[in-house]
């Protein structure tokens, strides 16, 4: 890896919206979620973040909050967040209480995601107006961050009261469970992320808008935390991008040819059912989708480990270093090649980032340059031996 000063992700995960096609059967798609959570327990994976959608088919997970509950029973290390829960849908004081008894539950694993919601259709089943979800989430982080640290909070604002509330366990996490805000494109996320000291989800990074307000995010990060006395530590910053690997280019390629024309269907379908002029064949979408990108998706890496190297490298070199790396888990293969990705992942570029691969190579180096000090040493102790004790070939 370059010295350039700039941090590299040492923690990796997924973010599992996730994204199952309605052709599907659903309860099935449900355990492979499961599934890939217990993979990545498995393969030494640090973070999976469950998504809360409540329409459109697809992501189609409700309670992220309750799928963390059983995750946790099936995994050993990894840390499960929501990602994200919809601040704008839940009363502050009850989504605190519910993430403070998960914190028990899973013994200081769980993470809370925070965002204003991203599917209109949510909003619009439960009356509330876009322009307003942004703020609603300012407001309601204002009461969550310090009802998680164990505080007691006053507030009134225009849909929701909170009376001299308090959480009646105390947090099994020092501090309470860690937060993280959503950030896309627009400097919303980070200003209050910043405000309040949270990690920060750059759940955008892979379109270009996102990979374009990656530096700047940052900086309006960097300001708030300044402003409030908080750390701008960038260990606490997530990027999410689609990501599919296989042994070859040619592979990956063609394993992605699986699903991609249903990633395209879920557009089309939120478009009412207008036909994208990049969705006639599995390989004009995926052309699109590598070097285009698809809406909110962004652009996807498809192909090697080595691939998934230099698409790292080139988002800390834009961002200025961040310390996780979240693989956006899509059904775009099918899931024994699905599987497989993650194992080339964690075999091949989790080493690559946390060490391990060099200081290996170090020791091999190392023995390679110093044998001439010991490896004689052993022959001659070896035929030693044999003169004292006898040649157990000879007679």
């Amino acid at each position: 890896m370059a010295d350039d000063g700039m941090l590299r992700p040492s923690s990796f995960g997924a973010f599992i919206a996730p994204y199952h096609t309605p052709a599907g059967n659903h309860t099935l798609q449900l355990r492979r979620d499961f599934e890939l959570v217990r993979l990545m327990d498995d393969l030494g994976f640090d973070e999976a973040w469950i998504g809360e959608h409540h329409s459109g088919g697809y992501e189609t997970i409700a309670s992220p909050e309750v799928f963390i509950a059983a995750a946790a029973e099936q995994t050993r290390r990894i840390r499960l967040g929501s990602g994200v829960n919809s601040l704008a849908f839940h009363h502050p004081f009850i989504l605190a209480d519910r993430f403070l008894q998960l914190d028990h539950q899973t013994r200081g694993r769980v993470m809370l995601g925070a965002g204003p919601g991203q599917l209109p259709s949510d909003a619009y089943m439960m009356g509330i107006d876009p322009y307003d979800q942004r703020r609603m989430m300012i407001e309601a982080l204002d009461a969550v961050v310090p009802l998680l640290r164990g505080e007691v909070v006053s507030m009134q604002t225009d849909w929701f009261t909170l009376r001299d509330a308090r959480l009646q366990l105390a947090p099994f996490t020092p501090g309470g469970p860690e937060v993280a805000v959503a950030s896309a494109v627009s400097p919303a996320g980070a200003t209050v992320a910043g405000r309040h000291g949270l990690g920060m989800l750059s759940v955008a990074a892979g379109a270009q808008a996102g990979y374009d307000a990656l530096d700047a995010n940052w900086g309006v990060y960097e300001q708030h935390a300044a402003a409030a006395g908080a750390e701008a530590d960038r260990r606490r910053w997530r990027v999410v991008v689609p990501m599919h690997l296989a042994e070859t280019r040619e592979q990956a390629w063609a394993e992605a040819r699986h699903g991609v024309l249903d990633i395209a269907g879920y557009m089309e379908g939120m478009a009412g059912g207008r036909k994208l002029p990049w969705s006639d064949t599995p390989d004009t979408a995926l052309e699109f989708w590598t070097t285009t990108g698809f809406p909110s998706f962004g652009i996807a890496t498809i192909g090697t480990p080595d691939d998934a190297i230099a698409r790292i490298d080139g988002l800390v070199e834009r961002s200025g270093g961040f310390g996780t790396f979240l693989l956006l888990a899509t059904d775009t293969a099918d899931w024994d090649a699905t599987q497989r990705s993650y194992r080339l992942f964690a075999e091949h570029v989790i080493p690559h980032y946390q060490g391990s691969a060099a200081t290996r190579t170090g020791s091999l180096h190392w023995v390679g340059r110093n044998g001439g000090e010991f490896f004689p040493a052993m022959i001659g102790a070896t035929k030693a031996a044999i003169e004292q004790y006898g040649n157990p070939k000879a007679g």
